[in-house]
């Protein structure tokens, strides 16, 4: 029988609005693609790149007008041909990984040949109105061994004080989405080294971040906006020591999977995230956290609830569930 294509939106209520440089969202709005054959039903979930205008109501239409494709039995591969990075791409690309598990009664594990096992996210504690904010939310968050906190150019290292102060003991990162510019990083990063900050995520704007070529940070720089897939490797290399992988950013497991590798081989650091979502968006995003040295897959602790078969979350070490859901 050939192959079917089936796709539609969701929104997943946040516990309060996610707040980062010149957004905030209420809700994490997704799409599900779903590819059933000969009984076997594979999904994806994607939410797009707010910052690129990738919408989840733009990715579903591309999803649905790759039908005819799919049905006559489009793979991964041609899949990358026909569609660009982004959360339609993504979705499917997910949603053919986890079909081919299906079908041929093997793991993702078997079909990548990475060994998983459970692993330690950092929890983020998103944009605040004032310093002292931050500090109370690290403190509400003590059992969490790693922290991220989200900043602009707003007293940013203030909030990091704040947070340091209320939390001695954690790891810490910073991600500015964007909300410096050059002088403001000049100024910021050796308070923040001080301060015990181990990496800063997209300082300045993606396209604006040249200067970072003759700059050398006190604490190591990771390119999140400005790291789209593996044609930005030879550019990011040249202005970051790591970069954020996300599947929605690479348009799925199998492009990020090559950007992982194109990383390594230029000693590029490691991290993994993800836009927004369900567990069903995390999973395979947990297959490259095998292979990061930072993980940011916090997402569903933000949610009020997550899908009734999702990844294990506790004390701030993320889990695949027995038996499977994903994969």
């Amino acid at each position: 029988m050939p192959r079917v294509l089936s796709a539609h939106l969701e929104e997943w209520k946040y516990t309060s609005p996610i707040r980062i440089t010149g957004h905030v969202f209420p809700s994490a709005r997704v799409l599900v693609a779903e590819i059933s054959e000969n009984g076997a039903i594979g999904r994806g979930e994607a939410s797009g790149v707010y910052f690129r205008n990738d919408t989840p109501d733009h990715a579903l239409d591309q999803v649905l007008a790759c039908a005819d494709a799919i049905r006559e039995g489009a793979g991964r591969v041609k899949l990358n041909q026909i569609l660009p990075p982004g959360g339609a791409r993504n979705a499917l690309d997910c949603a053919l990984w986890d079909l081919e598990c299906r079908l041929s009664g093997r793991d993702i594990w078997s079909l990548t040949g990475i060994t998983p096992k459970p692993i330690l996210t950092l929890q983020t504690i998103t944009m605040q109105d004032e310093p002292e904010d931050v500090g109370r939310m690290a403190s509400a968050l003590r059992d969490a061994p790693m922290l991220k906190i989200k900043l602009n150019g707003d007293r940013p290292v203030e909030r990091v004080r704040a947070a340091r102060l209320a939390r001695p003991d954690v790891r810490l990162m910073v991600d500015v989405n964007a909300g410096f510019d050059m002088q403001q990083l000049r100024d910021c990063a050796g308070w923040m080294g001080e301060l015990g900050v181990e990496l800063i995520e997209q300082p300045l704007p993606a396209g604006e971040d040249e200067a970072l070529e003759d700059f050398v940070s006190p604490v190591p720089l990771c390119a999140d906006e400005s790291c789209i897939d593996r044609q930005d490797l030879e550019t990011v290399a040249r202005r970051y020591q790591a970069i954020n992988i996300k599947l929605d950013k690479t348009g799925g497991l199998t492009e990020a999977l090559a950007l992982a590798a194109g990383a390594k081989q230029r000693g590029l650091k490691l991290m993994v995230g993800n836009m927004s979502g369900t567990s069903l968006a995390v999973a395979p995003s947990y297959v490259i956290a095998m292979l990061c040295e930072v993980v940011d897959l916090d997402g569903p602790y933000s949610l009020v609830c997550d899908r009734a078969e999702r990844m294990l979350y506790r004390d701030s070490i993320v889990s695949q569930p027995e038996p499977r859901f994903w994969g």
